[in-house]
């Protein structure tokens, strides 16, 4: 059994490696300053984590956090295109620079490995597709040039300092305890909120964008293989499922989980949105042996009975 941080740990995606870490019997720590996570998304691991509330930006917090620590899944971010188009300097400072700080710690601690959540925002609007982690990071947002020098951070420790990396781009995860109510939230939990309320989507541009919509145990796993494979240091991954599908799309699978039968409300397109995101997995399949374990219909079920019962809760 290894030590876990978690940064982000209370957070969508950073809740579901905690439950696993756990339950795979690994201790677990967890930083976090709350401003998007809550405590209540680590409910299921209640006095079994180490929980930190801190922010990246903090050096003591961090350097404090990595100590005794074996593996550091860093997640810790400000997550969203439109926050980082609106307040970019703050999304540089919380994400390039947290990162940067989170690396030098984790040099400085002896840590085994860092496990990156990267983006597939690296892409930016290429539109070339599927997206192959050799094409050239071109992000068209402040968010996906965060994500690309968090990359650059890594190999240069990597190769510098000798700090064993492994970057993970995410495409479009979703699944319990994505925030609905935040607006900057995944369009599923947005949209599965508003349907559940009578509400019709809104839909920025014309619907006709797609994602590559990958399940968040489908994450979990990429991450522990990301660990575990001693071949994968110093590695950029794809990490999605190979389908893409439209937002119009999405609203029709919403619309048959939930037995409702809305039709989107259609407003202008939002700066830096990208119009096409597949994921190519190839290397990811190779390299690190991943393949998804659960499949959009499936995944989009669970969240539907996550989300109605959150409601019956409220």
């Amino acid at each position: 059994m290894a030590n876990y941080l978690v940064t982000g740990g209370a957070g969508f995606i950073g809740s579901h490696l905690c439950g696993r870490l756990v339950q795979d019997g690994h201790s677990v720590r967890v930083l976090d300053n709350l401003w998007s996570g809550k405590r209540d998304n680590l409910s299921h691991v209640t006095g079994q984590v180490d929980f930190v509330e801190a922010d990246l930006r903090d050096d003591a917090a961090v350097a404090a956090a990595v100590a005794d620590i074996d593996f550091v899944l860093h997640h810790g971010a400000i997550a969203s295109v439109q926050f980082s188009v609106e307040q970019p300097l703050v999304e540089q400072q919380v994400n390039a620079v947290g990162t940067l700080k989170v690396l030098d710690a984790a040099r400085s601690a002896g840590v085994k490995r860092v496990v990156f959540a990267a983006s597939a925002a690296a892409y930016g609007t290429d539109p070339a597709t599927p997206k192959i982690e050799s094409m050239a990071a071109v992000p068209s947002s402040p968010y996906g040039l965060s994500k690309v020098t968090g990359e650059h951070y890594c190999r240069i420790y990597s190769e510098v300092f000798g700090l064993e990396t492994v970057c993970l781009r995410y495409f479009n995860i979703f699944g319990p305890r994505q925030d609905p109510s935040s607006p900057y939230s995944g369009v599923i939990s947005i949209f599965a909120r508003r349907m559940l309320a009578g509400e019709p989507p809104t839909v920025f541009g014309d619907g006709q964008q797609s994602r590559d919509f990958a399940y968040v145990d489908n994450v979990v796993e990429a991450n522990l293989l990301a660990c575990q494979v001693s071949s994968a240091a110093g590695e950029v991954y794809n990490i999605g499922c190979e389908r893409s599908i439209s937002v119009n799309q999405l609203i029709g699978h919403l619309n048959d989980a939930l037995g409702t039968s809305f039709d989107a409300v259609y407003e202008d397109p939002r700066p830096g949105d990208v119009r096409v995101s597949l994921a190519d997995i190839s290397r990811a399949r190779q390299g690190l042996g991943y393949r998804p374990v659960v499949g959009f219909e499936e995944g989009l079920r669970n969240t539907v009975t996550w989300m109605r019962s959150e409601i019956e809760r409220e």
